[in-house]
């Protein structure tokens, strides 16, 4: 299922990328890049998304690997908020970030497999929002 989402997310960013190419003649090579940069911080977000996935699977063997997937996706996502002024974009990468918190909270309070579903939904949506 993991490698399903994977794949879902190199799709989608190679059809941006496509698309990101045939609109530079029209809207210049700034905001080609930026849209790029956005699809490939969202790509680099879906893998640390899937190893937070593996992390909460394998946690009773190695409960660091959450803090270690946790802290690439924020480092990601501090990435993507600094190259855009896209409100959209900006809105989801906000979501994602408390649905991290909120993971981090749930893991704080004890509980060793959180629910990491509204991290997926919300990455999800930024990856939408790049591609849009």
């Amino acid at each position: 299922m993991a490698a399903s989402r994977r794949r879902r997310f190199v799709v989608t960013a190679a059809a941006v990328a496509a698309i990101g190419l045939t609109t530079a003649v029209t809207t210049g090579c700034d905001a080609v890049d930026k849209a790029l940069d956005c699809v490939q911080t969202a790509d680099a977000i879906a893998d640390s998304v899937t190893s937070l996935q593996q992390a909460v699977e394998n946690a009773s063997n190695d409960p660091t690997q959450l803090d270690e997937s946790l802290a690439s996706i924020d480092k990601n996502l501090d990435k993507i908020g600094d190259k855009t002024d896209n409100t959209d974009v900006n809105k989801a990468v906000e979501d994602l970030g408390d649905a991290v918190d909120n993971v981090r909270t749930a893991i704080k309070n004890g509980d060793n497999t959180p629910d990491v579903s509204p991290v997926t939904d919300a990455a999800g949506e930024l990856t939408k929002v790049c591609t849009s």
